[in-house]
């Protein structure tokens, strides 16, 4: 499996803030005239974690309980958030970007 494809299968699954650019352009030559940056939260994606836990493990979803997947969300927001922690401790700068 492509491994850019399931890297943004498993952000989208789990949800999170994204920087959100706005940019505005006029006059003769086109020139920027205005620029914007926020950011802005997505939730998690039940339909993303599903798949991403499909195509990771290769288990059958649709087999699985309410329970079994409640825990697996849990499980992935929990190794978000120490992703995130430590993401911090490092100083590390990751921002996805909309244009």
């Amino acid at each position: 499996m492509d491994r850019n494809l399931m890297e943004a299968l498993y952000r989208k699954a789990l949800g999170g803030t994204v920087e959100e650019v706005t940019e505005e352009y006029g006059g003769e030559e086109g020139d920027l005239l205005r620029r914007k940056v926020t950011g802005k939260y997505v939730p998690p994606d039940v339909g993303a974690l599903k798949a991403y836990i499909e195509l990771a493990d290769g288990d059958d979803i649709l087999s699985m309980s309410d329970e079994e997947l409640e825990r697996e969300k849990l499980r992935l927001l929990n190794e978000l958030k120490a992703a995130e922690e430590n993401k911090k401790k490092g100083g590390g700068n990751e921002h996805h970007t909309n244009k």
